[in-house]
Parts: C-alpha cells; sequence; structure tokens
C-alpha cells in the first residue's frame, strides 16, 4: 500500500515537473511558441508606431517576428494616438540585434579567438605588404 501511494506521489509530482523540465530542454509547446510570438509581435508594432518608425522598417528590424501582428499593433498604436492625439516619442536607443546576426557575430568572434597569434600577426604583414603592391599597379594603369 505504501509503495504505490509513493509511486503514485512520484508520478504527479514528474508530472508537475513536465513544463519546467521540457523548458530547460528547450522543447516548447507549437501554441505557446506562437501566441508569445504574437503577443511580442503586436507590442513591437505598437511601438514601433509610438517612435515614429515606419511599418517597413519594423518588417526589417524584427524579422523573426510574424508581420501579421506586428502590423496588427501598429495598427492599433496608430488609431490610439489618433484618437488621443498623442506625438510619436524618439527612439533613445538603437534597435536590437536580430537573432541571427548575433550568432552570426558571436562565432566570427570565436574564430577570431581561436586563431592563433603567429598566424593574427602574418595575416596583419601580408595585408600591409600587399597594400603598396595594389597602389603601384594601379599608378602604372
Amino acid at each position: 500500500m505504501m509503495k504505490r501511494t509513493s509511486l503514485i506521489t512520484f508520478f504527479l509530482l514528474s508530472l508537475a515537473g513536465c513544463d519546467q523540465i521540457n523548458q530547460k530542454l528547450g522543447l516548447e509547446d507549437p501554441a505557446k511558441k506562437e501566441a508569445t510570438q504574437q503577443a511580442e509581435g503586436k507590442a513591437v508594432g505598437s511601438a514601433c508606431r509610438q517612435s515614429g518608425r515606419a511599418i517597413e522598417d519594423c518588417y526589417s528590424i524584427y524579422s523573426w517576428l510574424p508581420k501579421a501582428s506586428i502590423y496588427e499593433g501598429w495598427k492599433e498604436m496608430d488609431a490610439y494616438m489618433r484618437e488621443n492625439q498623442l506625438e510619436t516619442i524618439a527612439p533613445q536607443l538603437p534597435p536590437p540585434e536580430p537573432p541571427s546576426a548575433a550568432k552570426k557575430r558571436k562565432k566570427a568572434e570565436a574564430a577570431a579567438a581561436a586563431e592563433p597569434e603567429g598566424e593574427k600577426g602574418s595575416a596583419k604583414e601580408e595585408a600591409k605588404s600587399a597594400a603598396p603592391t595594389e597602389e603601384k599597379a594601379a599608378e602604372k594603369h
């Protein structure tokens, strides 16, 4: 009897932790992910409208978010701002990097850090020695 109760308790606790385990493993429920992206898109769209950014700029800056939700947020904020006669607010910070650009930058930094010192110096010397040769070739023509 005690064994059965502890077994049931164990299974109930493990089911309660499934969301946490899936989150740590990077597994997400597609419906939750889509709902989150929709909400983020609406928030970004309305922030873009409030800061005076064009909708096309918003699409290109936040390319990982759905365009429909960005437009919906932009349109709602536009109507709200017109109704309440609000002015645009100039953004104080530059837009964030898209996730793909941040990954590419990190890979490039890692590759540069992995390159041995001796090769870095020789590459700089090669670049310096190649530059005068190219200038002389351009002068001849």
